[in-house]
């Protein structure tokens, strides 16, 4: 069992690596620049080339039902979640296979939306990261974990 994390604009990695090192979980930072790790033997980085979705990539193709996906990338998320990953969004939210069509949907209505207006109007990115998204986050991640250790 492994922690996969799309680093670049990951908020969460303090978190990550907290509840890892208390589950004697493996995590790889996984970016296309280097970011501060902790010391130690449970935690690594994976640089990849600065090519458009060349981390996304390799978290897809190094992903199986044994890794948790830590990505608020909803495109990475049906990918993992077609490898059979469990995808844990920054806020804590849980993707499943049933939500990832309706979230996919509603991506490109933004998209098309915020393509269309200017940013005064109002539609901008995701709301501000909070303490309850990072509570969430925790509460979620540890779910995670002790259910896959309790299911392998």
């Amino acid at each position: 069992m492994e922690i996969l994390i799309d680093a670049d604009a990951c908020p969460v990695k303090a978190e990550i690596y907290k509840v890892a090192a208390r589950h004697g979980v493996a995590v790889k930072v996984v970016s296309n620049s280097p970011f501060r790790i902790p010391d130690s033997p449970l935690v690594s980085r994976v640089l990849v080339d600065d090519s458009f979705d060349a981390a996304d990539d390799w978290i897809a193709e190094n992903s199986n039902a044994q890794t948790i996906v830590i990505t608020a990338d909803i495109l990475l998320t049906e990918r993992c979640l077609g490898a059979g990953s469990q995808v844990l969004g920054h806020n804590g939210k849980p993707f499943t296979a049933d939500m990832i069509g309706s979230a996919i949907a509603t991506r490109a209505i933004m998209a098309d939306l915020r393509s269309g207006m200017a940013a005064a109007d109002g539609i901008g990115g995701p709301p501000p990261f909070s303490k309850a998204d990072r509570s969430n986050f925790l509460q979620s991640l540890d779910q995670i974990l002790h259910r896959l250790k309790r299911a392998g």
